[in-house]
C-alpha cells in the first residue's frame, strides 16, 4: 500500500504556497484603470527617448488595458486547463485499456486512476473561472460581450452575432455542466468498478466497466471536440478550423500518457509497482511517440490548408501567432516533435528510464507552450510576458495536482489484483 512521503506533500505545498503568492503579485500589478495605462506607456515613452510625450489614442489605450488586465487571468487559465487536460487525456487513455480489453496494462491501472483523482478538483476550477468569465469578472473570452450582438452598437460584430446561437452564456455553462459531471460519473463509477473487482473477483465488475468504458469513449470523443471549441476556439471567436478538437485531443492524450509513464518510472524507483517492467515502460513511450507524430501530423495539417488557402478570417489566427509568438509558436514544434522523434525513435532508448522521463519532462514543456499559444493571442495579444502570474499559475497548478494525484494513488493498493488479464499483465514482454 504507498503512502503519501512527508516530503513530497511539503514540496507540493511549497510550490503551491510560492505560486499563489506569484498569482496574486500578477494580480495585483494589473493595471487598474485606463490612467495608469497611460502613465505606463508615458513612461515606456521616456524610456526610449521621446522627448516629448507622445499622444496615444483612446482606443489604443482601452484595447492595451484590456489586454493588461487579462493577463493575469490567462495565464491561471492556461495552467489550469493544462493540467485539467492532463487527467482528462489519461481518463480516455484508461478508458480505452477497458474498452479494448488491453492485456498489458492492467498493472499500470492504479497509476491512472491515482492521476484522474486530479479531475474533479481540475473540473471545479475550470467551471469556476468559466462562470467568473460569464460574469465579467474577467474578459478573457471576447465574445461575451454583449454590445457585438446589439446591432445598434458602435461595437455591433456581425460575424459573433451570427454564432449567437452557440455563442451564448446560458448554453456555454450548460455544455460546461455537462461535459464535467459526464467525465466526472465515469471516473467515478469505473474506479469503483474495479475496485468491487479486486474485492469480489469473477468478471462481473469487468463486464460492467467495459461496457461504460465503450460507451464512454463514445460521449468522450464529440464532448472533448465541442469543450475545444467552446474553452479554447472561442478566443478567437471570428476563426474555425474543423480538425481543432482532434488537435486539442492529441495534445491532452500524449501529454496525459507521457505522466503515466513519469509517475510509474518515479513509483518504481521508490520500490513500488513490482510487477511493472521495462516492457510496461517500452509501451508508455512507444504511446508517447506515437501521439506525439499524430500531433505534428494534426498540427501540419491544420497549419499547412489554412496557410495554403490564405482565407483572411482563416490566415489571420497563424499570422498573429508567427508575428507576436514566433519563437514559443516554432519553438513548440521542436519540442513536441523533433525531440520525441529524435529520443524515442530507437526501441532500446524507450526501455530506459532516464530518457523517457527526460524526453516527458520537454513533451510537458511544449505541450504547455502549446496551450499558452492557443489562449494567449485571443486574450493578451501583443501584451504577453513570461512573469510573475505565469510562473506563479505553473507552480500552483503544479504543486497542486502532485498532492492530488499522489493522495489519491495512496487511497489503494496500486494492483489491480481482481482483472481478469492481470497475470497476463504481470508477465507481460515485448
Amino acid at each position: 500500500m504507498y503512502t503519501l512521503p512527508k516530503k513530497l506533500k511539503l514540496f507540493a505545498i511549497i510550490f503551491m504556497v510560492v505560486g499563489a503568492l506569484g498569482m496574486i503579485a500578477g494580480f495585483l500589478n494589473a493595471p487598474g484603470s485606463k490612467e495608469d495605462v497611460r502613465e505606463m506607456l508615458a513612461q515606456q515613452d521616456a524610456h526610449h527617448g521621446h522627448a516629448e510625450e507622445v499622444q496615444h489614442d483612446e482606443e489604443h489605450v482601452y484595447h492595451l488595458f484590456h489586454q493588461l488586465q487579462n493577463r493575469p487571468w490567462s495565464a491561471v487559465y492556461v495552467a489550469a486547463f493544462f493540467f485539467f487536460m492532463i487527467a482528462l487525456g489519461v481518463l480516455a487513455f484508461y478508458a480505452i485499456q477497458h474498452a479494448a480489453q488491453a492485456g498489458w496494462s492492467p498493472v499500470l491501472f492504479r497509476v491512472m486512476e491515482g492521476i484522474t483523482g486530479y479531475l474533479l478538483p481540475g473540473s471545479i476550477i475550470m467551471f469556476l473561472l468559466l462562470v467568473l468569465s460569464v460574469l465579467g469578472i474577467n474578459h478573457i473570452f471576447h465574445w461575451m460581450d454583449a454590445a457585438l450582438f446589439d446591432p445598434e452598437s458602435e461595437k455591433f460584430d456581425l460575424i459573433v452575432s451570427n454564432k449567437a446561437a452557440w455563442l451564448n452564456t446560458p448554453g456555454f455553462l450548460i455544455r460546461a455542466a455537462i461535459y464535467l459531471i459526464g467525465w466526472n460519473l465515469y471516473r467515478h463509477y469505473s474506479r469503483k468498478y474495479t475496485l468491487k473487482q479486486d474485492e469480489e473477483g469473477g468478471t462481473y465488475w469487468f463486464k460492467k466497466n467495459f461496457k461504460i468504458s465503450a460507451g464512454f469513449l463514445v460521449f468522450f470523443i464529440v464532448t472533448e471536440s465541442m469543450m475545444s471549441w467552446d474553452w479554447i476556439m472561442t478566443f478567437d471567436p471570428h476563426w474555425f478550423s474543423t480538425l481543432f478538437g482532434w488537435y486539442v485531443f492529441s495534445g491532452m492524450i500524449v501529454s496525459g500518457i507521457t505522466v503515466i509513464a513519469m509517475v510509474t518510472v518515479y513509483l518504481k524507483s521508490q520500490g513500488y509497482l513490482e510487477y511493472v517492467n521495462n516492457s510496461h515502460i517500452h509501451d508508455l513511450a512507444k504511446f508517447m511517440f506515437g501521439f506525439s507524430i499524430f500531433w505534428t501530423y494534426l498540427w501540419f495539417s491544420q497549419f499547412m490548408l489554412i496557410w495554403y488557402a490564405n482565407i483572411p478570417e482563416e490566415v489571420t489566427y497563424f499570422v498573429s501567432r508567427i508575428q507576436d509568438y514566433n519563437l514559443l509558436f516554432f519553438g513548440m514544434l521542436v519540442l513536441n516533435f523533433v525531440f520525441p522523434l529524435l529520443l524515442l525513435i530507437n526501441s532500446d532508448f524507450k526501455r530506459i528510464n532516464w530518457l523517457v522521463i527526460g524526453t516527458g519532462i520537454i513533451i510537458l514543456i511544449g505541450h504547455y507552450i502549446d496551450v499558452f499559444v492557443m489562449v494567449m493571442p485571443g486574450t493578451v495579444g501583443q501584451s504577453w510576458f513570461i512573469g510573475l502570474p505565469e510562473i506563479g499559475a505553473l507552480l500552483f497548478f503544479f504543486g497542486l495536482f502532485v498532492l492530488v494525484v499522489f493522495n489519491s494513488l495512496a487511497k489503494a493498493p496500486l494492483l489491480a489484483k481482481g482483472s481478469p488479464f492481470i497475470e497476463e499483465s504481470k508477465h507481460f514482454h515485448y
